[in-house]
Formats: structure tokens, sequence, C-alpha cells
């Protein structure tokens, strides 16, 4: 699993918000501190026993792409972490991002966006702090 946003004071990823939540309920949903899972050595954290076992099948599904970075401002060779509560979903995969201003750029050009991070990704994954 790539870089993944994590929590620095808890150590959860996403804030400890369910990944397939948003996928499964259409919304940001908070997962419980009993239904934890660590995949590629993270701790994420889900609502219910099925998207724990769903997320652990294929945690690159269900994750956020680019590690729930901002592909807005990977797009520009910079790392800023998205929020979970600003997302969307496109071509089945979850994008997380810094404010509503990023998700809107995003929302009107998305396949531009994505190409464009997906470029730049690798350089920029690589200049975060492990």
């Amino acid at each position: 699993m790539e870089r993944v946003v994590v929590d620095p004071a808890s150590g959860l990823a996403i804030s400890g918000f369910d990944p397939v939540a948003y996928f499964s309920r259409g919304q940001a949903v908070r997962g419980r501190p009993e239904l934890e899972r660590r995949v590629g050595g993270v701790i994420w954290r889900f609502e219910n026993e099925g998207n724990r076992a769903v997320f652990a099948e294929q945690p690159e599904i269900y994750g956020p792409q680019f590690g729930g970075y901002d592909p807005v401002a990977i797009g520009r060779d910079t790392s800023v972490a998205g929020h979970p509560q600003i997302w969307t979903i496109k071509g089945e995969r979850l994008y997380l991002f810094y404010d509503e201003a990023a998700r809107a750029e995003f929302l009107a050009d998305p396949e531009r966006i994505i190409e464009r991070a997906r470029q730049k990704w690798p350089s920029v994954a690589y200049m975060i702090p492990r």
C-alpha cells in the first residue's frame, strides 16, 4: 500500500473514518475503536465487521487514492493531507481534499487532475517524511 495520511496523535489512517462507508453509505462515517485493522503498517477503523472484511480483501479499492493526500495539491508538486469529510468518489475510487475549493477544482475536470496527480505522485510521495 502507498503512503497514507496518518494522524500523528492517534496513528489512525484518515482520522479514523471508515473507508468502506464512503462507498456503502455514501457518507463519511467514523469507525469504531474495537473494529480496527492494520493494513500496510497503518491502522484503519471500520463501523462494522463487514466493512473491515471487505477492506482487508481489497484495500487498494477502498483506501483513498494517493493515500488520502489531495490530488489537486499533488498536481502542484506538494503533499497536503485531504480532510476525510471533504471527499468524492470518481471512477469507483475515493479522493480526499484539503478544502472545498480543491474539491470544486477537481470536480470541474477530474480526469485531467487525476492524470496530473498520477504523473507527479511518485516524486511527491518520495518527499513525504516517513
